[in-house]
């Protein structure tokens, strides 16, 4: 398979060997890398910056997200129904260089996402070549959006997600007494932050996967109809777990996008799967 790969990279020719496509493959790995790290050394050289004001934004009760959920409710007349309690966390380090390894993981993991637009077209260079002249025509603008729903899911992670996640987290006490108090390591904070925006990153890749799988005839829009009852009971679940407070409010704030970007889905399915029918019938006739 992977012979095959690499011989329609070439045109079917023998022009280059297995070990000159490995080698072509590096490179753009490299240049990958290195966009990752000129962003990842900027971001380090104003981590505080970036601390006080990205990173520490979901327990921060002066957050955007805080005030604009709070606004929202008010403006829909449901009182303080989305109005989010305080977050009061002081986190902590076990090591000496808790916060210095903390800082690199911090400037590596946003180096990854303020660079994923130009690793993902680094990637795309090196597949391109694979594909039949018929297959990469339908492929234009692959970039743009492959990288417009990493960051939007990213986004979503981290104004949405983030803001009830931790608060949920943060407020729940497992005992009615003061015996048992939250100070989680930053570390700990981090692990479960990038989680969540690189998460939903992955997530909102939804609509192109739909794309890809009917492309190549894995999926038909059919069975996205088919499935969608199925995926509407998956979606609220996930939707009454990350935000755990009864009222339907919140829940349907990350209900509301789940769904569309599954409905995006079907839609992108039924584009090209209709595409797909008509070029197969033209190739018959």
């Amino acid at each position: 398979m992977a012979n095959g790969f690499f011989q329609r990279r070439s045109g079917g020719r023998a022009e280059m060997a297995f070990v000159d496509h490995l080698e072509e493959l590096r490179w753009h790995i490299i240049r990958a890398l290195l966009a990752i790290l000129v962003v990842a050394a900027i971001i380090f050289i104003k981590i505080q910056w970036v601390f006080d004001n990205i990173i520490a934004g979901p327990i921060n009760q002066n957050f955007v997200s805080y005030r604009a959920l709070c606004n929202l409710s008010h403006w829909l007349h449901l009182g303080n129904s989305l109005c989010l309690p305080a977050v009061s966390i002081n986190m902590q380090t076990t090591t000496f260089g808790g916060q210095f390894f903390g800082s690199f993981s911090i400037a590596f993991v946003g180096g990854l996402i303020v660079a994923s637009p130009y690793i993902f077209w680094e990637f795309w260079r090196f597949v391109k070549p694979a594909l039949k002249p018929n297959e990469s025509k339908g492929t234009r603008f692959v970039i743009f959006w492959v990288s417009f729903f990493f960051l939007l899911g990213a986004l979503f992670g981290y104004f949405i997600l983030g803001p009830f996640t931790f608060n949920f987290l943060a407020n729940f006490k497992v005992s009615a007494l003061d015996t048992v108090q939250t100070k989680p390591t930053i570390n700990d904070y981090l692990d479960n932050l990038t989680n969540l925006i690189l998460g939903c990153g992955i997530a909102f890749e939804l609509p192109v996967l739909s794309y890809a799988l009917t492309k190549i005839g894995l999926i038909t829009p059919s069975f996205l109809r088919r499935s969608r009852k199925y995926a509407i009971v998956v979606i609220l679940i996930a939707a009454a777990i990350i935000t755990p407070s009864p009222d339907w409010y919140s829940q349907t704030i990350v209900f509301i996008p789940l769904f569309s970007l599954y409905e995006l889905g079907v839609f992108v399915s039924a584009k090209v799967y209709r595409e797909e029918q008509k070029r197969e019938n033209e190739e018959w006739s």
